[in-house]
């Protein structure tokens, strides 16, 4: 018995061999069966020569261990950190949620740091003046948080291919209709003469109200972001460029099934959790403080990034634009754009996917992080916050997710595929 009358926690040796069976059979049943569930899915992506996509189910598997490590890890040392032993008013500053009124202040404080314990109800270690680091409660809700966190972080993962894939598949019907009309590249090299100002492709990117203007240029790919990011004269122009400078002799070329390649594998690089977005969950866990609205403020800057990126990348496709239509009325052939890092920030358009994949992690953190909350403290409490505050934070994330997913992901698949020197994808002439 406990001190205080409590009973002691049944340990395992005085628990039915049956109760053991029984919990461990389900649960390695229910991991078995996930793990099958991954290795068939690897297996079908390999038959279908689905190399990216089987490289970014890999890095999921492995975001997938390196979770379940940190939880184990946890587990061993609850005991350690339960018993680690500091000053209550170490523990009294920087709280998500305000501690109870001054009345019974020293009971309360103490009640609060060390928890309802999860495994056992006997007094702790400490000494009065004491309390634990971090009670079993709330390792065990650290345990919960963890759990959520691979959850929508894997759900993402497929949201993202799924709208990404659904967008690019919309440019397959520009791909037939140039096939249909036995496009052939040569054409290009034929002696005629194309008006640079007539074509489709610069009357909709450099000429009308403002377009020829620095500012209004800007204005006018902030907003295209969010409607016909890439049109029909966007693809057919970039795809020309791409096969001139790369594949000038491949007169079959399927640029529509080398979008699809580039977009899975740039998925492969947005799907892992590098070490500088860890840095992003400390940081914010230790800013979420009492008052400090962390949580509604900070869903802010993914958005602000994305509508940033977004911004940028169309405008690299109006600059390809401009290049053409300033330098010339009429031209010999059809009008090929050319490649160019110097349209990218810094001259690496790599940094694009750099921000595409913190504004994706971070707005999956973000949206972990309210059902975290939702399920294990429920939506009254502290630290959810005012309805104010959660229902925006709610609507900007699922616009970061369906914007970032089917529109800016494409597009910097695209855009980068045409406007970089550099060639992203060997070999290129099996696409045929």
């Amino acid at each position: 018995m406990a001190g205080g009358g409590a009973e002691e926690e049944t340990t395992l040796e005085y628990t039915p061999t049956w109760v053991v069976a029984v919990v461990c059979t389900i649960i390695v049943a229910i991991s078995l069966a996930v793990e099958r569930l991954l290795h068939f899915l690897g297996k079908l992506l390999k038959k279908k020569n689905q190399k990216p996509l089987f490289q970014a189910l890999q890095k999921i598997k492995e975001e997938l261990m390196l979770l379940g490590f940190i939880s184990l890890l946890l587990t061993v040392f609850q005991n350690l950190i339960t018993k680690f032993c500091v000053p209550k008013h170490v523990v009294s500053h920087l709280l998500p949620c305000k501690l109870p009124e001054e009345k019974h202040a020293t009971q309360s404080l103490s009640q609060w740091a060390l928890g309802r314990h999860l495994l056992s109800s006997a007094p702790s270690s400490c000494s009065n003046e004491k309390v634990p680091f971090l009670s079993l409660e709330a390792l065990h809700h650290l345990h919960i948080f963890i759990f959520v966190l691979a959850i929508v972080h894997v759900t993402f993962c497929v949201l993202t291919i799924i709208f990404g894939g659904a967008k690019i598949h919309q440019w397959k019907l520009w791909e037939d209709s140039v096939a249909k009309d036995n496009y052939d590249t040569e054409e290009v090299l034929k002696k005629k003469v194309t008006h640079v100002h007539d074509h489709a492709f610069i009357k909709d990117r450099f000429l009308g109200i403002g377009k020829n203007s620095a500012v209004m240029s800007w204005v006018h790919s902030f907003i295209k972001q969010f409607y016909a990011s890439v049109t029909k004269s966007d693809y057919l122009t970039l795809r020309l460029g791409f096969i001139m400078t790369h594949c000038r002799q491949n007169r079959k070329f399927n640029f529509h099934k080398y979008m699809v390649r580039a977009l899975e594998d740039d998925f492969k690089k947005v799907v892992g959790i590098s070490w500088y977005l860890w840095i992003f969950v400390v940081v914010f866990l230790l800013l979420n403080v009492d008052g400090w609205h962390t949580y509604f403020w900070i869903a802010f800057i993914p958005f602000i990034l994305l509508l940033a990126v977004g911004a940028k990348l169309e405008h690299v496709i109006s600059q390809l634009a401009h290049e053409v239509a300033e330098k010339h009325a009429a031209i010999e052939g059809e009008l090929v754009v050319k490649p160019s890092d110097d349209h990218f920030w810094f001259h690496r358009p790599r940094i694009v996917l750099f921000l595409i994949h913190i504004i994706l992690f971070q707005n999956s953190f973000e949206m972990a992080f309210f059902f975290w909350i939702l399920f294990t403290y429920g939506f009254d409490s502290c630290i959810m916050g005012k309805v104010q505050y959660i229902i925006p934070r709610l609507v900007i994330g699922v616009i970061i997710q369906v914007l970032c997913s089917y529109s800016t992901l494409p597009l910097y698949a695209i855009v980068t595929q045409v406007s970089s020197v550099e060639l992203r994808l060997q070999p290129i002439y099996t696409l045929s």
